[in-house]
């Protein structure tokens, strides 16, 4: 098990009950740790782990058979590689979509509200409402990129604020039509927004979804939110935007170069991340730390499914998860 956290340990030591003998690791793998996966039949990765073609060739001369991901995302995965070193894998496609739809709502909801700004004020005894002020979601224009199960899931929510929807997918919900939800095309996503939510995944024709010809369509004071993948969003050119005043408010649960920041505490360090450091400087910007999935409900699937597809592989069973 990669990339794990106490708390990690604790949903996936409860849901395996003993079956399996459970090997910890506060490292990512990646190809300067694959040397720790000797001896082993499955590695368990996250979302930050990289298994390239190199990582993957290494592993699979250490005897590694089986990639189990904790995360429904598979774009840190070079699955031809797997499959030509007869690794299986698997991952879990759905865990309480609901979770990360919610986040993206509050990260939208402090926004708008200043809720965050508020906080640190009353702290201070400081009560006063001077730039406080804020807007109505209410009958706003929601523009939702990717209507997956975590987008179904945010539009809805959107619905009961009482906002128009459009949402732009390869597929169309038949579910979301009937509820009032109006598929468009990306141009009219990025012209008519007032909010654009990114709930899609990250693969090579959704890289840099949002760069400096996107933004430059977009409303002038345009909410960006994004809680999928870093890599949808070019973040030099979202810093054009944001200095420009064309995008005014950005909440991100993810970051493309997330890797070496997100999960660790590097409170008594010097972040050298060039990107970020001037992100967080903005006062429009809320950044949390990949939390979007962080619920009791959300672990529990995931820990559950995920040493299921451990008991299915070594069963000879179809898990119904199965990527490679």
């Amino acid at each position: 098990m990669f990339s794990t956290m106490s708390y990690d340990k604790d949903y996936l030591n409860r849901f395996n009950e003993g079956v399996n003998e459970l090997v910890f690791f506060e490292a990512p793998l990646n190809i300067n740790t694959a040397n720790l996966t000797q001896g082993f039949t499955a590695v368990c990765v996250f979302v930050n782990d990289k298994l390239d073609e190199a990582t993957i060739n290494a592993i699979a001369g250490n005897g590694v058979k089986l990639i189990v991901l904790r995360c429904a995302g598979f774009n840190n995965v070079t699955l031809d590689t797997a499959k030509k070193n007869n690794i299986s894998v698997m991952r879990v496609p759905a865990y309480s979509p609901y979770a990360v739809a919610e986040h993206a709502v509050a990260l939208m909801l402090t926004l708008a509200r200043k809720t965050h700004k508020a906080y640190n004020r009353v702290r201070e005894s400081n009560f006063s409402l001077e730039r406080l002020n804020g807007f109505n979601i209410h009958g706003k224009t929601i523009g939702v990129i990717g209507t997956g199960r975590i987008g179904v899931a945010f539009c809805r929510i959107m619905l009961g604020f009482g906002a128009r929807v459009i949402a732009y997918d390869v597929v169309e919900s038949p579910e979301l039509i009937n509820a009032g939800v109006t598929y468009t095309t990306l141009d009219e996503i990025t012209t008519q927004s007032d909010i654009i939510s990114l709930h899609c995944p990250l693969t090579p024709e959704t890289k840099y979804l949002i760069n400096k010809d996107s933004i430059s369509k977009m409303k002038t004071g345009v909410m960006l939110i994004n809680t999928s993948r870093g890599g949808l969003i070019n973040t030099k050119d979202v810093l054009v935007g944001l200095k420009q005043g064309k995008i005014g408010y950005l909440g991100i649960d993810v970051y493309e170069q997330e890797e070496k920041l997100f999960f660790f505490d590097l409170s008594e360090s010097i972040v050298e991340d060039d990107l970020i450091a001037r992100l967080i400087s903005f006062p429009n910007v809320l950044i949390t730390a990949h939390q979007g999935f962080f619920t009791n409900e959300a672990l529990e699937q995931i820990a559950s499914t995920t040493i299921g597809n451990i008991l299915a592989f070594e069963n000879g069973k179809l898990s119904g998860n199965e990527l490679a």
